[in-house]
């Protein structure tokens, strides 16, 4: 897998007003929590429910994030990037 473009989350923070301009237009939004790992529809779930998963306690977009084609997977899980790893 190349790597389009890599952004530093320290240096460049999307704050809370930029995370639904980010991820609002994805086809899919997986995130983990904890062990679980959900995936939304930014389409049809529950904005507020996204939102809150995918941003951390300042309201900023959680790292890691990462965009392969107009999925988001955002946070840190082993099997899931396993996965990411063999698409």
């Amino acid at each position: 897998m190349e790597i389009g473009e890599e952004v530093n989350a320290a240096k460049n923070t999307i704050t809370s007003d930029g995370v639904w301009e980010v991820v609002g237009t994805a086809d899919k939004i997986v995130v983990t929590s904890g062990k679980k790992i959900l995936e939304y529809n930014p389409v049809s779930d529950d904005k507020d429910e996204i939102l809150a998963k995918i941003s951390g306690r300042t309201g900023n977009l959680r790292a890691p994030a990462l965009r392969i084609g107009n999925t988001y997977y955002i946070g840190f899980n082993e099997a899931l990037y396993q996965q990411i790893r063999e698409m």
